[in-house]
C-alpha cells in the first residue's frame, strides 16, 4: 500500500466520529476438569480483537458458528465481563467504571436477541415487557410509560391495542418486533443485533431488515449487526468485519468485501453465496479441514491450517489488521507483502456438468458391479457361458437404466429388449410412473 493510500484511509477515518472502540478485547472461559475442578485450560472465545464502530453506521459481523460473534456482542452490552482489553464508549472505558456508573451507559447500549421466543417473558404482557427498561432506568413515569409503549408499538408496525396481549399470541416476526420495541424503550444510541433475523422466514427477514433500516434513520441509531446470512448483512450494513476463531481477519466497506475480497477465508465465504443466474456463477472455494478448537487454536496465523496458500512463509507470525487498501483492513501478512492467494481446490457452484459427471460415473460403477457379480467365476460349457453372458448384459443394461432413472427423476418405460422411452415423474408422485404395454399412464 502506498503512502498516499495510507493517508487517504487515515483521513477518511478521522472525519468520522468513533462511537465504540475495542482495544485488544479478550474473553476466556475457564474449563474445569479433573480432581476438585482444577483449572486445566481456557476456551478463547474472543482473543485480541480490535475494532472501531463509527457513529450512525451499521457494522456487519459475519463468521462461522463458534467464532465468538455473540460473545463479543454480549461483552459490549455488559452481559459478559472482558478477560482483558478495553471497551471505550465515547472515550470512556466501560471496564473501569463502577456498577452504578455502568448502569447509566446501559441505557445507551441495548441488544436485540436471536430467539424471539425465549427472549420474551411469557408471563408478562407486551406493555410490561416494553415498559420494564423504562421502569428500571427511571426514564418515564406513570401515564408517560403507557404513551411511550403505544408509540413504540406503532414505530415497529404493531397496533397499540396489542399491548395487553401475551407473547404466545404473536408470530415469530411479531415477537421480534416486540423485542425491537423493547430495545428502543430507553432511547439507545447503539444496538447490538445478535442474529436478529436468523430464526425468521425469508419474507419476514426482509420486513425486519427494512424496519431496522428505517428506525436507524429515524432515531439516529448505530448498529452492530451479527448474522450468518451474507445476503442479509450486505443489505443493511455499511462496513463488514469477517471474524475467524475469535479475531477479525478482514474489515472493509461492503462493496469491497463482496466484489473484491482479499483474505482467503473471506473469499471462501463469498464463494458460498448461492447465485440464481447460471451465467454469473463463480467457482466454489473448498477449504480443507475443520474449524480448529478455540481451546487450542493454531499458533501464529490461526487460518494457516485451512488456508489454500501453500508454503506460506508467515504461518508462524501473528497476523494483525493493517491497511491493505484505502479503508480496507486485512490480517494476512502474505497478501499485505504482495503475495497472491489463488485457490487450488474449487468446484463450479451450481454447475450441472459436475453433478452429471459424478452421476454418470456412479452409474457406470454400479453397472460394473452388477456385471461382475453376475459373471461366473468358473469354467462352463459354451452354451451355458453364452446364456450367462447374455443375462449379465441384460442385468447391466437394466442396472444402468435404473440408476439413470433414479438420478434424473425419470422412469424406464420399456423392457430390456426394446427401445428406452423416458416419462417425467411428477414431484408429488411417490414412485416412478411406468408405462405398461397394455395400458396407458394412470391419471393423477
Amino acid at each position: 500500500m502506498t503512502n498516499a493510500e495510507t493517508e487517504t484511509a487515515t483521513a477518511a477515518s478521522a472525519n468520522k466520529e468513533v462511537l465504540l472502540s475495542l482495544k485488544g478485547l479478550c474473553k476466556y472461559f475457564e474449563i474445569k476438569s479433573g480432581f476438585l475442578g482444577q483449572k486445566k485450560s481456557y476456551l478463547k472465545a474472543v482473543d485480541g480483537l480490535t475494532l472501531d464502530i463509527y457513529k450512525g453506521e451499521c457494522f456487519g459481523l459475519v463468521g462461522e458458528s463458534g467464532c465468538g460473534k455473540t460473545t463479543l456482542g454480549k461483552m459490549i452490552a455488559g452481559l459478559y465481563k472482558p478477560t482483558q482489553g478495553q471497551i471505550l464508549y465515547n472515550g470512556v472505558d466501560l471496564g473501569k467504571i463502577t456498577r452504578n456508573e455502568r448502569r447509566r451507559y446501559a441505557r445507551d447500549i441495548q441488544m436485540i436477541f436471536q430467539d424471539p421466543y425465549s427472549s420474551l417473558n411469557p408471563r408478562m404482557t407486551v406493555e410490561e415487557i416494553i415498559a420494564e427498561p423504562m421502569i428500571v432506568n427511571k426514564t418515564q413515569e406513570g401515564a408517560a410509560i403507557t404513551k411511550r409503549v403505544e408509540y413504540l408499538l406503532e414505530c415497529v408496525g404493531l397496533a397499540k391495542q396489542y399491548k395487553s396481549r401475551y407473547p404466545h399470541e404473536f408470530s415469530g416476526g411479531q415477537r421480534q418486533r416486540i423485542g425491537i420495541a423493547r430495545a428502543l424503550a430507553v432511547s439507545p444510541r447503539l444496538i447490538v443485533c445478535d442474529e436478529a433475523v436468523s430464526a425468521l422466514d425469508v419474507s419476514i427477514q426482509a420486513q425486519i431488515l427494512n424496519l431496522l433500516d428505517d428506525l436507524k434513520e429515524e432515531f439516529g441509531l448505530t448498529y452492530l449487526f451479527i448474522a450468518h446470512g451474507l445476503a442479509a448483512v450486505k443489505h443493511i450494513s455499511d462496513r463488514i468485519g469477517v471474524m475467524y476463531l475469535g479475531s477479525l481477519v478482514e474489515v472493509a466497506p461492503k462493496e469491497a468485501i463482496y466484489d473484491e475480497p482479499l483474505h482467503p477465508y473471506t473469499k471462501s465465504l463469498i464463494s458460498a453465496i448461492p447465485i440464481i443466474d447460471p451465467k454469473k456463477r463463480k467457482e466454489r472455494i473448498l477449504l480443507s479441514g475443520d474449524l480448529p478448537s478455540p481451546i487450542d487454536p493454531p499458533k501464529g496465523c490461526r487460518f494457516h491450517s485451512r488456508c489454500f496458500v501453500e508454503n506460506c512463509p508467515y504461518q508462524q507470525d501473528v497476523q494483525i489488521l493493517v491497511n491493505a487498501r484505502s479503508n480496507h483492513l486485512l490480517a494476512c501478512k502474505f497478501i499485505n507483502q504482495g503475495g497472491i492467494a489463488e485457490p487450488s481446490n474449487t468446484i463450479m457452484s451450481g454447475s450441472g456438468n459436475t453433478g452429471a459427471s459424478a452421476t454418470s460415473s456412479t452409474n457406470h460403477q454400479a453397472a460394473a458391479r452388477v456385471a461382475s457379480a453376475s459373471t461366473p467365476s468358473s469354467t462352463s460349457p459354451t452354451s451355458t457361458t453364452n446364456n450367462m453372458a447374455s443375462t449379465a448384459a441384460n442385468n447391466t443394461a437394466s442396472a444402468a437404466r435404473t440408476a439413470y432413472s433414479e438420478s434424473n427423476a425419470y422412469a424406464d418405460t420399456a423392457d430390456s429388449s426394446g427401445p428406452i422411452t423416458l416419462v417425467h415423474t411428477p414431484l408429488n408422485a411417490t414412485k416412478p410412473l411406468v408405462r405398461n404395454k397394455s395400458s396407458e399412464l394412470p391419471r393423477i
